[in-house]
């Protein structure tokens, strides 16, 4: 079991997105973090932050639906609001090694307006 609640670990990585604080987000993944979507399929964590973290400056907030822990997976739907007010539904997937993430798989939802 780790140190930390892996839902507050889970939480805490949608805040950084929320206040754009990019530090939170390389201390929360893993060094082979690797990440899965539809539009990017198995990009390693440079990547990562090349193509998805500029996306943390369209982002406004994130509301859960669920967030669930599963063994060493913590399964995720929310409802984002985008700052020009655009909001969407996703699932991810935050798998952990430890107190770290390791995998994410997001599963594209819909607009919601």
């Amino acid at each position: 079991m780790p140190a930390k609640d892996r839902l507050k670990l889970a939480r805490a990585g949608y805040e950084a997105y929320e206040s754009g604080d990019r530090g939170v987000i390389e201390e929360l993944l893993t060094d082979d973090f690797t990440f899965y979507s539809p539009a990017d399929v198995g990009i390693d964590r440079a990547t990562y932050f090349e193509r998805c973290w500029p996306n943390a400056e369209l982002i406004k907030a994130f509301e859960f639906a669920r967030l669930v822990e599963a063994g060493d997976e913590v399964i995720v739907t929310y409802e984002s609001t985008k700052t020009n007010g655009r909001r969407f539904r996703n699932t991810e997937v935050l798998t952990f090694d430890g107190d770290k993430n390791c995998r994410q798989e997001v599963y594209f939802g819909w607009n919601l307006q």
